[in-house]
């Protein structure tokens, strides 16, 4: 726990469950793996952002643009007086986030203070609001107002944030994550079938085969959409469930029997060379990033 807060992957899956569970309608969240315009077309139409990086200590987040302004519309009303206290006050809100924590049967120490050694994530959202693009970060003292924007043109602006800042820090990091939060694929996809479903009526009164053989062709198209998406949410749902699941009896009894058959210290001497040799590998990697620069 982190303050009374579990933490959560970076998982789509989980992120879609997350905000189904704060009875969020209409939505999903997807995995961004590129921000070519193809891949940002294909997840259209896209509500917002939320990008997850390292943080990097005093110097970080947020560095604000210079062109950024920290005023707000008139319409976008933010209560400093209630930064960090709105969300953590929500027990409903925080119930549901606290659902996606490990099952730990081991009563644990207080948390302690993070160090810089430590590996510390952090999100930070875009989203349009009003003809402006803001950026939310929990560390900044309020939204961030990035610049005008329009609904066709916001995600290319994001994009221009969000690639600075993982060139900032591409030197010492590379694991990034990009969410995005879309409009549910199924509705979307039943919206399109009803839609051509209007127009196979009016292909047939007027005897246009061409178009019902290709509007029927395209529906079934659509349905094996649907159904990969009903799929995908099962899958959600299974992974989610294991996640939640305590292993730790399973995993006590296999080494007890690995123990018993004498093969616990040869797997223990394994697994360190395996860890010894990831880790020379990621210094290797560092090292030669450092040199290309």
């Amino acid at each position: 726990m982190n303050g009374n807060w579990c933490l959560i992957e970076s998982d789509p899956g989980v992120f879609t469950d997350l905000i189904r569970a704060l009875h969020v309608k209409g939505t999903q969240v997807e995995e961004v793996w590129s921000l070519d315009d193809q891949t940002l077309e294909e997840l259209k139409p896209i509500y917002g952002l939320i990008f997850l990086f390292k943080w990097q200590g005093g110097n970080d987040s947020s560095q604000i643009p210079p062109e950024a302004d920290l005023s707000l519309d008139d319409d976008v009303y933010f209560a400093k007086q209630d930064r960090g206290l709105a969300m953590t006050n929500s027990d409903s809100i925080r119930t549901v986030h606290n659902s996606f924590a490990r099952a730990d049967p081991f009563i644990t120490e207080p948390t302690r203070a993070a160090t810089e050694d430590d590996d510390l994530f952090h999100f930070i959202s875009y989203i349009p609001i009003n003809g402006a693009l803001y950026e939310l970060d929990g560390l900044s003292a309020g939204p961030v107002n990035l610049g005008p924007c329009t609904e066709d043109n916001w995600l290319e602006k994001a994009r221009e944030v969000i690639q600075e800042r993982m060139a900032r820090y591409a030197a010492s990091e590379i694991r990034f994550n990009l969410l995005a939060v879309i409009k549910n694929r199924a509705e979307l996809y039943r919206e399109r079938v009803s839609e051509n479903e209007s127009r196979l009526m009016e292909a047939s009164a007027s005897g246009d085969s061409e178009t019902l053989m290709r509007l029927t062709e395209e529906n079934a198209v659509l349905s094996q959409k649907i159904e990969r998406e009903h799929e995908k949410f099962r899958r959600y749902e299974r992974e989610n469930s294991l996640r939640k699941h305590n292993f730790i009896p399973l995993i006590y009894k296999l080494v007890q029997i690995m123990a018993e058959r004498g093969d616990l210290e040869n797997r223990i001497e394994y697994a360190r060379q395996q860890a010894n040799k990831r880790q020379k590998d990621r210094a290797e990697k560092k090292k030669q990033s450092e040199e290309a620069l």
